[in-house]
């Protein structure tokens, strides 16, 4: 089985922790089509479903965590478009939950589009923003822990 998305450098945003979690999302919508396309039934569909959801908003929070610490400018804004993306997300399982939609292309067509150009556009926008603040070296896998949480 092929996956739906596929990890490139320019998916990167030069931050070792984000990228890892990245990663993980990307890994996350991935193993989510090949339960759908392997019909492994709506048990482990909803299982990794549920997954994505929650790994989603520990990223999201992650992230607006380090824009809030680095003074990104357009906070509000990135904050807005991962409130859309979690209300779906949430929506679209609580509808799957009630057996009242199936999960297919679309859904996995809407979730590589989001991803994708989500990260190659706005999150490419505060890497720049912390690179110029000279910060995005210093946000190594400990790094941002530090500016976090102090340790």
């Amino acid at each position: 089985m092929s996956n739906l998305v596929e990890w490139s450098g320019a998916l990167s945003v030069g931050i070792d922790e984000i990228d890892a979690q990245h990663r993980t999302l990307i890994g996350l919508v991935n193993e989510l089509n090949n339960a759908i396309e392997e019909r492994h039934g709506n048990a482990a569909v909803g299982d990794v479903l549920l997954r994505l959801e929650e790994y989603t908003r520990i990223h999201f929070a992650v992230e607006e965590g380090l824009m809030r610490v680095l003074g990104y400018p357009d906070l509000a804004a990135h904050k807005r478009e991962h409130a859309r993306l979690t209300e779906q997300l949430a929506e679209l399982r609580g509808r799957f939950d009630a057996g009242r939609t199936a999960l297919g292309f679309e859904l996995m067509h809407f979730l590589k589009r989001w991803l994708t150009s989500h990260i190659m556009e706005s999150d490419q926008d505060y890497a720049r923003h912390f690179a110029e603040m000279g910060s995005a070296g210093r946000l190594g896998r400990r790094g941002w822990r530090e500016r976090l949480f102090g340790r």
